[in-house]
């Protein structure tokens, strides 16, 4: 707490071996008992091995937020799809021996949830299916399906061919998807990039109703009205991806006279 004995506490939440942004609270204004009841998401790759973070911070309007004490989960001590409660001593740092971690630094309580990915495809269920409909898949989803839980969208873009600036090819992609922007890394004088870079989404529910960007751009070095080019873009619609689990396909670049880009999507459920 400040030197006024009150504290406005968050907490910020990560995963070891992650480059993903630190989940953070709600701030808890003038409270040295503050209840926050909020749930978060992260992507779990290896739950033998990673440990979740958490540090507990006193926000100020000026300068930089104190650190009020920290502690760690190692998830290997989960159990898969069983809610566990911690109730932890905040320490200084992770340095156990410190005599500074002697001193009293309050304690947070977290429940915890490991719910693994399936292994299986997701399939899509619709209200009429078992009624001997014909419909088309995207006939059933577009009347109404049944869908619950949250899951992973994967988008893996694997590569271009054919893509032509007009004074430039150093391209990369970009993929946009709920206000989310990501980049693929720039790889300099070539129509036929290879990227195989993956990026995930963590989603409360089945994308059905949504679309993702993906625009391959070039860029060379400096600043001018000539240093950026869009060489192709195209939107994917997620239903085929929600009712499949996955796509794996190459599409013609929208605005690109020969550009192709390879795509592969995957929405993996947890329940």
């Amino acid at each position: 707490m400040d030197f006024l004995g009150t504290s406005d506490p968050y907490v910020k939440l990560s995963l070891t071996g992650e480059s993903f942004p630190a989940k953070r609270t709600t701030i808890k204004k003038r409270n040295l008992n503050p209840v926050w009841n909020e749930k978060f998401k992260l992507i779990v790759k290896d739950p033998s091995s990673q440990v979740i973070q958490l540090e507990v911070f006193d926000w100020d309007k000026v300068g930089a937020h104190d650190r009020l004490g920290m502690q760690f989960v190692p998830l290997k001590l989960l159990t898969p799809n069983e809610t566990k409660e911690f109730k932890l001593d905040l320490l200084k740092h992770t340095f156990m021996g410190d005599p500074a971690d002697k001193k009293q630094r309050g304690n947070i309580v977290i429940e915890l949830t490991y719910a693994p990915f399936r292994e299986d495809t997701f399939k899509v269920e619709s209200p009429r299916s078992g009624l001997g409909s014909k419909e088309s898949s995207f006939e059933r989803l577009s009347e109404g399906v049944v869908l619950s839980g949250a899951g992973l969208l994967s988008v893996i873009v694997q590569g271009a061919e054919d893509v032509d600036g007009v004074r430039h090819n150093n391209p990369y992609a970009v993929v946009r998807f709920r206000g989310e922007k990501k980049k693929t890394k720039k790889l300099k004088k070539t129509r036929n990039p290879l990227w195989n870079e993956e990026f995930q989404f963590m989603l409360e529910e089945p994308p059905l109703n949504d679309k993702i960007r993906i625009q391959v751009n070039s860029r060379r070095k400096g600043i001018g009205f000539y240093s950026k080019e869009c060489l192709g873009k195209l939107d994917i619609n997620l239903t085929d991806v929600v009712h499949n689990g996955r796509i794996n396909q190459k599409y013609h670049l929208l605005n690109s006279k020969n550009g192709k880009i390879h795509v592969e999507i995957k929405w993996t459920t947890t329940c």
